[in-house]
């Protein structure tokens, strides 16, 4: 009986509280349209209303006469871009360049949170985090300069090997410049996340491993990884929902007339076809098929990651 009671008790006290607060929200609810509304105004006038556009994809847009007056054309766009010749070449760097860069780029935070956990200086670990954190803060474009610089053929990579390699001008160095720069650059940003949830792993059990004499292997799969498990699993799930969505400032920053073959992508390439060509009814076309695989990556991964996680996904 008690224990009935007592639930009675904090059933009413919630709910109390609740009533309190929709009471509080009615009688000043000015104060929330004043906060709330510009936000709400930003988000339908930019995010919103601009999806408009997408009907550009149908149609052969011409300026002149606008969106309404332009001619309607249907699947012409999507079936001139499926059909072209090199649409699986474009297709299959975009993909190569997002799974393997998913693949080494992914874990390197994950293992690099780890790493700054076992640092047990309060100093020392300030220190490395800020240096980490360092090359998020340079521009995508210095970036490629720094990148052009050390791998040309007077630079310091080939310093160091004796050669005279000019390693932009190869199709199969590519891929790697691309992800390893992006590692360098984003995985000490990208630890914060995960460092941060590390922190609400128990003391007081990593403790009772150490004694128990738990390796640090153990370690990190008995207490470390539960406490992170469900950050890294969101953040999985949002990685794949942007496979298709490789960053177009650097891939066309490091592109080359010679290393063409592996650096065009679908990203390079909508900026070619819409900004440079004039095509803007195309290249909203293959922006929006771009568009399209991602929403049905991220459904799909996420789908699959609550079957395996026991229904917890995004």
């Amino acid at each position: 009986m008690n224990k009935v009671s007592n639930a009675g008790t904090v059933g009413k006290a919630k709910g109390g509280k609740l009533h309190e607060f929709l009471l509080y929200v009615k009688q000043h609810w000015q104060l929330y349209v004043f906060f709330i509304l510009p936000a709400f105004v930003l988000t339908i006038v930019f995010r919103y209303i601009p999806m408009g556009g997408v009907l550009i994809a149908f149609m052969e847009d011409n300026p002149i006469r606008g969106i309404l007056g332009s001619e309607w054309v249907g699947m012409e766009h999507f079936n001139r871009f499926l059909s072209s010749p090199d649409f699986l070449r474009y297709l299959a760097n975009t993909l190569k360049l997002s799974i393997f860069g998913l693949l080494w780029g992914f874990p390197a935070p994950i293992l690099l949170a780890f790493l700054l956990n076992r640092i047990l200086s309060k100093s020392i670990k300030q220190k490395i985090q800020l240096v980490l954190y360092m090359p998020n803060f340079i521009s995508v474009i210095v970036l490629c300069g720094i990148v052009r610089i050390l791998l040309s053929p007077t630079g310091m990579i080939n310093q160091l090997l004796g050669t005279q390699y000019n390693f932009m001008t190869m199709p199969s160095a590519f891929r790697t410049i691309y992800i390893a720069s992006g590692i360098w650059q984003g995985a000490g940003w990208a630890s914060i996340i995960y460092t941060a949830a590390l922190s609400n792993a128990s003391k007081e059990l990593q403790e009772a491993a150490i004694i128990d004499g738990a390796n640090i292997i153990q370690q990190i799969k008995a207490v470390e990884w539960p406490a992170i498990k469900d950050t890294v699993l969101i953040q999985f799930i949002m990685s794949v929902g942007n496979i298709m969505s490789v960053g177009f400032e650097k891939a066309y920053a490091l592109q080359t007339d010679l290393n063409l073959n592996a650096s065009e992508i679908i990203s390079t390439y909508v900026y070619k076809k819409g900004l440079l060509d004039g095509d803007y009814g195309f290249s909203t076309a293959v922006g929006l098929f771009n568009t399209v695989i991602n929403v049905i990556l991220l459904i799909s991964m996420n789908t699959i990651v609550k079957k395996l996680n026991d229904g917890k996904g995004v």
